[in-house]
């Protein structure tokens, strides 16, 4: 379905209000190097950003390379992520995506999008939160926010991930799309909270479809 004029302007509009009351957005997840986003990704999974910013504190001090991910047994990988929840496949999961790092790119995360999604553990989300914020490659990683606020501000109306990356692909300029993820994210924690949404005290209520005046003031 082709993108019109004016949803191009109407999209560009709603991310320039959310430009300018949060100017400096970036990633929730907390991390030094492309090799520490990408492990957070992966462990944010079903996940609260919160969550694992609190257990990689500690994991950064202890596994500080793909090889020590690889060589930790299972089992005590699995306890120091427990609390992120569905800890048996992610710790598989990291030590496969660093088994990969260390024999196809030399220990080293890959500033490709394409390669990126070769890794085990590694979906469009993740590889687009690595691409995006470690190496500034143009890219769209649609998490819950991003679907949920997508659809409620009539960019589209579907819950397919992929299907909303493209769109808000074609709808935004090039330059809008890494930091197009964090605006939303940040908005939906802040203001449209889900099932609770302030939109009485929201920058986007005048450009905003679903819109309720109905809606609660916090206190």
């Amino acid at each position: 379905m082709s993108v019109t004029a004016s949803e191009k302007k109407h999209a560009k509009k709603v991310f320039d209000l959310l430009s300018k009351i949060y100017p400096a957005v970036k990633p929730a997840l907390e991390y030094s190097s492309a090799f520490e986003l990408l492990i957070s990704t992966i462990l944010s999974a079903q996940c609260t950003d919160e969550r694992v910013n609190i257990v990689t504190k500690d994991l950064f001090k202890k596994y500080k390379k793909p090889a020590d991910y690889v060589k930790a047994p299972s089992k005590v990988l699995e306890k120091d992520i427990f609390s992120t929840g569905f800890y048996r496949q992610k710790a598989k999961s990291l030590k496969n995506c660093c088994a990969m790092l260390i024999e196809k790119y030399n220990g080293k995360v890959p500033a490709d999008f394409d390669e990126l999604v070769k890794l085990p553990g590694v979906g469009r989300k993740t590889a687009s939160v690595v691409a995006g914020n470690a190496f500034g490659i143009p890219a769209i990683a649609v998490d819950t926010h991003v679907r949920r606020l997508s659809n409620l501000l009539g960019f589209i109306k579907s819950q397919d991930v992929e299907k909303i990356e493209s769109r808000l692909k074609e709808l935004l300029p090039e330059s809008y799309w890494i930091n197009s993820s964090h605006w939303l994210a940040t908005h939906g924690r802040i203001t449209c909270v889900a099932n609770r949404p302030k939109c009485l005290e929201c920058v986007l209520a005048d450009v905003c479809p679903s819109f309720n005046p109905n809606t609660k003031k916090s206190e």
